[in-house]
């Protein structure tokens, strides 16, 4: 039986015309922890959008590839081109079988893609993936709405809760900020 590598809470949260992305640094194989800094986020098209991951991380780097190719075909417009990619990756024969999500965001909005050809926007102001995602979603979303905490404080506040609950979520976090 194949081991299941485990990894990963991204966050999301835009709020006072600041986008924040986070994402944890723990990649987990089993039982164990094999690397602590992975670097789960990347900056795309000309710093304009935040990316980040969840899943096999070879996945990952070809669909930031194909994604960056979707953005330059389509002038950073960013709904555009994440509903070319689930196109591509729910039709091609390549792309089918990648496992992972993404998580991708600019100024004004927030989207999550997966294979299955879903391209999520989410309700909130804030989305997550991840094994640790739905953690840091939920305290994302009170903090929110109770608090007056600005987005790279209720992200901030929101990853170290998902770093408490998720077996799988580490407190070695990586930020990227768009204004």
């Amino acid at each position: 039986m194949r081991q299941k590598i485990r990894s990963t809470t991204v966050l999301c949260v835009r709020r006072d015309n600041k986008t924040v992305m986070a994402g944890d640094g723990q990649v987990t194989l089993g039982h164990e922890v094999l690397k602590s800094s992975a670097r789960k986020l990347r900056r795309l098209y000309n710093e304009k959008i935040l990316a980040g991951f969840a899943g096999s991380t070879a996945d990952a780097f070809a669909l930031f590839t194909r994604f960056e190719a979707k953005l330059e075909q389509f002038n950073g417009n960013l709904s555009r081109a994440v509903v070319e990619l689930a196109k591509d990756w729910r039709t091609d024969k390549m792309l089918r079988h990648l496992e992972a999500l993404l998580l991708v965001a600019d100024s004004k909005s927030i989207f999550i893609v997966s294979g299955n050809g879903d391209v999520i926007e989410p309700d909130e102001a804030a989305a997550a993936i991840g094994s640790g995602g739905p953690f840091a979603m939920a305290a994302a979303t009170a903090l929110l709405r109770n608090t007056k905490l600005n987005a790279r404080q209720v992200t901030e506040q929101s990853m170290q809760i998902a770093a408490k609950i998720c077996i799988y979520t580490n407190d070695s976090f990586a930020f990227e900020e768009l204004s």
